[in-house]
């Protein structure tokens, strides 16, 4: 195989764990919304304080600690709030700490890539698998400035990581650095402060199997009528008795109603989150519980019906269907979208391109869906990528590990699976074997859309290359081997059959001489005659 990468084996991806839905609240009254926002700032800044205690524990957290926290909280809200604050805080610490452990991953990889190119002579070209030298010694300079920028980072971050100190910001760090750009942000003072305190509210209770409709704190009652548990310093704006304040909004989940009705029928678990979007000045009713885990359909069995190829790109999905032996049928599809604009523009046009595919795929009847399993961690660099800076922003602004969480949520709701491939050599592969004898006067095929097939061809197990046919038989060799059935440690298996002499094929003849004799022509028409042809005058015929 020469260079070439190994490939890692296809898999089906495991089906989604959980379940997230979320309902307007409609026709609040001034008085609900100011007991929600006390309710939301008194918890948040229980949340705070919370989150910084368990910051400055760092490694020394135990289960005494928690339990210190946690009976400090019961004291000025409740157990129940106590619980899902403390628990919201160690999911947060535990996210900081990945992100931290991820941050020192990238800057080990920029210092490693400079110092291999600062070790090359200027002008040193690079190759495929690694970049080569700077091209002066003006560039030298300010990336060996860079180099020792990125070792003081790493150092500060390697000893926080062991000292077990993160940096967390509730509400955003984006959010938060968008105070000193109000310009930029087209925000006034006040908007951003009212967007900021709604982002550090505290509106949130985890679900509890068995109690009534699966939630203490924050009750939805099957006709949609919403009560908060409030905490001891707010209990004297309670409306119903117990503590609790019931809403005049109702709820109706169009989406998994059905479902979410069935659970709290049933007394089942569900979480409950509200929040403020103050860009709408809308509120909002978020529920989620978790599925048990579903077992993933052996391989085999997703490939029975056919596969779908996709091929993900910066602007659209290219997708072909492919039977179950790997042959493409009909003509290739496209699922544009566009990723420029807000996180919410994006998220939507992700979501419309992925309906589309996903009721394209039940149209045509196969079992599954291909996909590339991208990962574009490690190429986002600059050291990498030097001043490409269009083609980072695109990798970057691609969200790979957010699509395939969504297709595999959203294909599982229509019996579908979801087998992610090696992306390696996908497009190349492609182009090279399928997009030409694919090419018609009615048909256009892109290199994208050669890349869904190989995509699917893996995805089935097949190799990329297509079924050649064999040489026609007017040929010297006969019906030779289809090429594609060659063996796949056979070198040169692309090209013709070696001639049949001792010497490698492409080398020089032995002692700089032929081994072959010119052969005699094989037609007729070109051989000289051996015999001599001799007219009788007197033979006759009767």
């Amino acid at each position: 195989m020469g260079g070439l990468r190994k490939l890692t084996a296809s898999f089906v991806v495991s089906g989604p764990c959980g379940v997230a839905i979320r309902d307007r609240l409609k026709h609040l009254t001034p008085q609900d919304e100011k007991v929600l926002q006390a309710v939301g700032a008194h918890q948040g800044t229980l949340a705070s304080g919370d989150l910084k205690t368990r910051c400055a524990d760092g490694l020394e957290h135990s289960a005494h600690t928690w339990a210190a926290r946690k009976r400090e909280l019961t004291g000025v809200s409740s157990s129940r709030i106590a619980g899902a604050i403390t628990k919201a805080t160690h999911d947060q610490w535990a996210l900081a700490r990945r992100c931290q452990a991820a941050h020192i991953q990238n800057l080990a990889a920029g210092i490693k890539t400079l110092r291999h190119r600062l070790s090359l002579p200027l002008g040193e070209p690079g190759t495929r698998r690694a970049a080569g030298g700077y091209r002066s010694k003006s560039e030298w300079f300010r990336k060996s400035r860079r180099l020792a920028a990125l070792e003081d980072r790493h150092a500060a971050t390697v000893a926080d990581w062991q000292a077990g100190r993160v940096r967390v910001v509730r509400g955003g760090k984006h959010l938060l650095n968008a105070r000193h750009h109000l310009t930029q942000a087209r925000l006034t003072e006040d908007e951003w402060r009212q967007w900021w305190e709604a982002e550090r509210w505290f509106l949130a209770a985890d679900g509890e199997s068995g109690k009534r409709f699966g939630n203490e704190t924050i009750r939805v009652t099957p006709d949609g009528e919403v009560s908060i548990k409030l905490p001891v310093p707010l209990t004297h704006l309670a409306n119903t008795r117990n503590g609790r304040y019931t809403l005049t909004a109702r709820i109706a989940f169009a989406h998994r109603g059905a479902e979410w009705a069935d659970r709290i029928a049933a007394n089942r678990a569900v979480a409950y989150r509200i929040h403020l979007n103050t860009e709408r000045g809308r509120w909002y009713l978020t529920a989620s519980w978790q599925r048990p885990a579903i077992q993933t359909i052996p391989l085999e069995t997703a490939r029975a019906r056919g596969m779908i190829g996709v091929d993900t790109n910066a602007d659209h999905f290219a997708a072909y269907h492919l039977d179950q032996h790997g042959n493409p049928v009909g003509d290739p599809h496209r699922f544009g979208y566009d990723l420029s604009g807000t996180t919410t523009h994006r998220d939507a046009q992700i979501r419309h391109a992925l309906t589309r595919l996903i009721n394209w795929a039940v149209r045509v009847g196969v079992g599954a869906i291909g996909i590339e399993d991208l990962d574009f961690t490690a190429e986002k660099t600059r050291e990498k990528h030097g001043g490409r800076k269009r083609f980072r922003q695109l990798i970057s602004g691609m969200p790979t590990g957010k699509l395939k969480a969504r297709l595999v949520s959203m294909a599982a709701e229509h019996g579908l699976s979801v087998v992610a491939v090696d992306p390696a050599y996908t497009s190349l592969w492609g182009a090279q074997h399928w997009q030409k004898p694919l090419t018609t006067p009615r048909r256009k095929m892109s290199r994208h859309d050669a890349a869904g097939i190989a995509i699917g061809r893996r995805a089935l197990g097949h190799p990329v290359r297509r079924r050649t046919a064999p040489p026609p038989h007017d040929r010297s060799d006969r019906a030779g081997h289809r090429t594609a059935q060659a063996a796949p440690g056979n070198r040169e298996r692309e090209g013709t059959r070696p001639p049949t002499t001792d010497r490698p094929p492409g080398g020089p003849p032995p002692n700089g001489k032929r081994t072959r004799e010119p052969s005699a022509s094989n037609t007729v028409r070109d051989a000289p005659s051996t015999q001599q042809r001799v007219q009788d005058s007197l033979m006759h015929t009767g």
